[in-house]
């Protein structure tokens, strides 16, 4: 239902980090039920806080399209793995086969015990457990992912209509053909088909046809995996027949017990030996895929440097054409994109010369006495493509050097003020000054400064200080 991407996510003052972004096929964002599904997935995977799940970040839409943005980790599936060990001839060591279970099972505990944001349960259940959707990375954890068919309490009419069946039918669980009750038991037999297939290196349920595939997950004889393999333990082969037991009261209640007892029967491989397998039969996936980020993220280095270069004033702001810079063709900014970008820089220098007025200021009136008041015509307003002022000229101008007079003279050149400032409307005849009282002397108080910056960072004048 969807394709997954590669992604960068940037934040402010330059942060970023690479994420996978799973975009939704056009023809199904066009479909209600599917955009359903896809929406819930993000709410109910972002209420899982788990070492073992893979963590949702944000959901986006942009001209009628969703994109699912998670957290990026470098793994493959847990089915590609066991392909490749297969076409190897080297089978999963029982170890690892185990390590990578529980934790498959301690991220679904993790689903199974989510809360809403009032701590009332939300009962999910992932419904599609299988290797597709568990992850082994080379630091060696295997995480959980695709909520998109879970059902929830409160959503289940919205995702599944009567008498529908979703998931993958060799990992079903036989509730959950039959549609009698779906609940954490089923995920619990799902996870024990990818435990068995793992140490056996085999497809438990196998058949030509899909009718034939039901009734075998139904009623075929489950034999322990120590018949495919005779040197694995009997406490793993209990573990594995109890997990796959169709009658629910034999059936494990909890993940985390099942968990429990592999660690407590099993010795389980380590998270380095896990790293290693994974590395000797995915390095090369894992290699390539390194390097693409790589070369992602070199490519928006650059721009990171070059912003964060302006914040700290040590480059000029950019010129707006920007024509003549190489930029390599897979990384080609969209027009749309570079627009934003500039206007990006052309606002955080504006900001960046109010904070560094408002910040010389404060360091003028504690270390050196109170500062002159900063005279009107020196309050320009930046242009977006001015090169930014240097930090001694703007030093001068905050200490004072050029002090704003006390009281007019008539030989002052008048001064016009600011574009922005909205000076006071005044009549057809103008008055005589009034001669300085207290309430004056007071007004000559609160324009110093004769300037505040509101909430979004602009500088606003007060027209009352420029009679």
């Amino acid at each position: 239902m969807a394709t997954v991407h590669y992604g960068r996510l940037h934040g402010q003052l330059g942060f970023a980090q690479t994420v996978a972004i799973k975009r939704l096929h056009p023809e199904y964002a066009r479909d209600p039920e599917f955009l359903t599904m896809f929406l819930d997935e993000a709410r109910l995977a972002a209420r899982v806080q788990h070492p073992n799940v893979i963590r949702t970040l944000d959901v986006v839409a942009d001209e009628g399209e969703l994109f699912l943005v998670m957290e990026y980790v470098p793994a493959v599936s847990l089915s590609q793995l066991l392909r490749a060990s297969q076409t190897s001839g080297e089978r999963p060591p029982p170890g690892v086969s185990a390590a990578i279970a529980a934790d498959v099972l301690r991220g679904l505990h993790a689903a199974h015990e989510a809360t809403d944001e009032k701590g009332g349960p939300l009962d999910i259940v992932h419904r599609d457990v299988s290797p597709q959707n568990v992850l082994v990375g080379s630091d060696g954890a295997a995480r959980v992912l695709d909520f998109g068919i879970a059902k929830a309490t409160g959503r289940a009419a919205a995702v599944t209509r009567e008498g529908k069946v979703k998931g993958k039918f060799a990992y079903m669980a036989p509730e959950q053909i039959t549609n009698v009750c779906v609940t954490r038991q089923s995920d619990i037999f799902a996870a024990s088909i990818v435990l068995w297939e793992a140490l056996t290196g085999r497809r438990l349920f196998e058949a030509e046809s899909e009718s034939a595939l039901l009734a075998r997950v139904l009623s075929a004889r489950i034999d322990p995996p120590s018949t495919v393999v005779p040197q694995l333990a009997p406490e793993l082969d209990a573990i594995v027949l109890r997990g796959l037991a169709r009658d629910l009261a034999v059936r494990y209640t909890s993940a985390r017990d099942m968990a429990r007892d592999l660690e407590l029967s099993v010795r389980l491989a380590s998270a380095s030996e896990v790293g290693e397998w994974v590395e000797r039969l995915a390095g090369d996936e894992l290699a390539q895929r390194a390097a693409r980020v790589a070369e992602i993220e070199n490519a928006s280095r650059s721009e990171r440097a070059l912003i964060d270069g302006i914040l700290l004033g040590a480059l000029p702001a950019p010129r707006e054409d920007k024509s003549s810079e190489p930029q390599p063709a897979a990384f080609a900014t969209p027009p749309k994109a570079s627009a934003g970008r500039t206007r990006f820089r052309r606002n955080m220098l504006a900001l960046l010369a109010v904070v560094f007025v408002g910040t010389a200021a404060t360091a003028a009136a504690v270390f050196g006495g109170r500062a002159a008041p900063l005279h009107a015509a020196e309050l320009k307003p930046l242009s977006p493509r001015a090169q930014p002022i240097g930090s001694s000229e703007i030093g001068t101008r905050v200490a004072g050097t050029a002090p704003l007079p006390t009281a007019p003279t008539p030989t002052a050149p008048a001064v016009a003020p600011p574009a922005q400032a909205a000076l006071p409307k005044r009549g057809r005849s103008q008055e005589p000054t009034a001669p300085q009282t207290r309430g004056s002397v007071e007004r000559a108080f609160q324009c110093d400064p004769p300037y505040y910056v509101d909430s979004n960072g602009h500088l606003i004048y007060k027209p009352e200080c420029f009679p």
